[in-house]
């Protein structure tokens, strides 16, 4: 089965903060699971794609690349996105498409946004999803905290499907390159 590992907006101003936004909840946890899990597609020769949202410290600077603590492999692929949604407007659909991806495991920011739509819209276009469920974060609403937030979402994604493709939640820690998808269809 063809299958990526897509990082969405970990970007060092995202992940750290700034003087308008505070850091995500629990970056390090965060930064230690997507190291974790590029580590395991590494050692299966799965491809890891980077989503990079340009608002995030005006599109350029340090603030703007992957975080630095995070270990981006040298073959990764980039697409950067101008809307919340990582396949609006980007080539990230068609490259899939190409690829003949099936699987897709997803991590990153911010969890009620990006990782959202981005779990939502690879269903609908016929993608098997695995979110990591410790490797997606996000900062406290006005109405919730991020640890609710995150909490919300895992359940609300875990078993979300459109007919033949759904999104499932593991953590870090488990074979999430050995999709389950197959056992509940």
């Amino acid at each position: 089965m063809q299958q990526i590992l897509l990082i969405i907006d970990a970007q060092k101003e995202l992940i750290d903060g700034s003087q308008q936004v505070s850091a995500v909840y629990n970056k390090h946890e965060l930064i230690k699971n997507i190291n974790l899990v590029i580590q395991k597609a590494n050692k299966l020769s799965v491809s890891t794609v980077f989503v990079r949202d340009l608002d995030v410290a005006k599109g350029s600077g340090q603030g703007f690349e992957v975080h630095d603590q995070i270990h981006v492999p040298k073959n990764s692929l980039f697409f950067d996105k101008g809307a919340t949604n990582s396949f609006h407007g980007t080539g990230l659909l068609p490259y899939l498409k190409a690829q003949s991806i099936h699987h897709v495991v997803i991590m990153g920011c911010k969890t009620q946004h990006c990782i959202d739509s981005a779990v939502r819209t690879a269903t609908i276009n016929g993608l098997d999803v695995t979110l990591v469920g410790n490797g997606h974060s996000t900062t406290d609403s006005e109405v919730l905290s991020a640890k609710q937030i995150i909490n919300h979402h895992n359940e609300t994604l875990h078993g979300h499907y459109n007919v033949e493709h759904f999104s499932m939640v593991r953590n870090a820690e488990e074979d999430l390159f050995q999709p389950q998808h197959d056992l509940y269809r």
